[in-house]
């Protein structure tokens, strides 16, 4: 799990320094932040939060070893984008991380059916996600073979990672580990998860599916997910109260991310009206969203993987020195966001860059903490 989570933050940082020096392929810098980063950190929360979920145990060493096999297929995608190998070797990295996706769904499927007792309904969006991912690796797959209708289908693609398997596998997880940043139950997130699945992937699909055909047709399925987010906001205010979410780093970028959510759904609104081009709209996916995101999960999530097993001291420590510029990286985050989203590209730059370094001097501090001996 922190070799899986040292290469994403890796990723994050070289695709962030190559778009903003414009070095490098779009799409190889945009796939070495998702394929490289993003898709195998999704793959080991996934692995994390199930045997919670399911109450059963960890996955064994084999399958440990996935979120890994999947940053290597991206590594060949993004050096074949940035033509140093043949392009052909995209469709067969695609091909490769649509087995390595069916391989955690039947290990998932497998866990829920080793469940005494029902398991949280969390697991029902993870697999949801994983539907969206292969739904859009075997768009990929599929160009070859239709190569007049590459552009319908790279549009499906991006939507279906974007709001598909990162909006499913983000939704799916943050009513469980925002009450457990805080250290609270919140009795209404299982009843939320099993009400709210629908919405959030139907609205997905109808997305990816309008915007590849039509964009009316994309409209509703926004709509959809727009409810669902700020559902979740409502939920997270009167059960925490907002300043208790913003006085903790961890919790700030959790809610950020939400924000970022529903600020990216209403750009894309924008975009598919022809209001706003598609750069400032996936910009700002990325720093509203994707970026608090993740931040705020490895902020949670790097001391447990770190030191698993009971709370230490140690632990502890860790989390407080990856949480302690956390709303102030939030607020960055998302005013990045805007900043694209207004056209200021320099500001939106700076901002993210600021953030990040932010976030990149709190892990370095954290991993200095050591256990105690005595």
């Amino acid at each position: 799990m922190i070799h899986t989570a040292s290469l994403t933050l890796l990723s994050l940082i070289g695709s962030a320094v190559l778009a903003l020096s414009g070095l490098g392929s779009p799409l190889a810098v945009a796939h070495l932040a998702f394929a490289v980063g993003i898709v195998p950190l999704i793959f080991a929360a996934m692995m994390h939060f199930v045997p919670v979920l399911t109450r059963t145990g960890e996955p064994d060493r084999r399958l440990a070893k996935l979120p890994s096999a999947v940053q290597a297929t991206g590594l060949v995608a993004v050096a074949a984008m940035q033509n140093w190998l043949p392009y052909s070797l995209v469709y067969l990295a695609a091909a490769l991380d649509l087995v390595f996706t069916a391989i955690l769904l039947n290990w998932m499927a497998l866990r829920v059916r080793a469940t005494l007792g029902s398991p949280h309904p969390g697991w029902r969006w993870y697999a949801a996600g994983l539907g969206c991912l292969m739904l859009a690796l075997s768009a990929i797959v599929l160009i070859p073979l239709w190569p007049s209708y590459w552009q319908a289908m790279r549009v499906f693609h991006l939507h279906l990672n974007t709001l598909g398997l990162v909006g499913l596998a983000a939704l799916g997880t943050l009513p469980v580990l925002m009450p457990t940043a805080l250290g609270q139950a919140d009795p209404e997130a299982g009843g939320w998860l099993r009400r709210r699945l629908w919405l959030v992937a139907a609205g997905a699909l109808m997305v990816a599916t309008g915007a590849a055909i039509a964009w009316p047709f994309a409209a509703p399925g926004t709509a959809l997910m727009l409810v669902a987010g700020l559902g979740l906001l409502g939920q997270w205010g009167r059960r925490f109260g907002i300043w208790p979410l913003l006085r903790d780093g961890v919790t700030a970028s959790l809610l950020a991310a939400v924000i970022g959510l529903v600020l990216t759904l209403g750009a894309g609104l924008l975009h598919g009206a022809g209001m706003i081009s598609t750069r400032p709209s996936l910009l700002a996916w990325g720093s509203g969203f994707l970026l608090p995101l993740v931040t705020g999960a490895l902020s949670q999530l790097l001391p447990v993987w770190r030191w698993p097993g009971p709370q230490t001291p140690e632990r502890q420590l860790m989390r407080r020195k990856l949480a302690a510029s956390g709303a102030v990286r939030a607020g960055l985050f998302l005013a990045a966001a805007l900043a694209w989203l207004a056209g200021l590209d320099v500001l939106g730059g700076i901002l993210v860059a600021f953030a990040m370094a932010l976030f990149v001097i709190a892990v370095l501090q954290a991993v200095r903490v050591q256990r105690s001996t005595r």
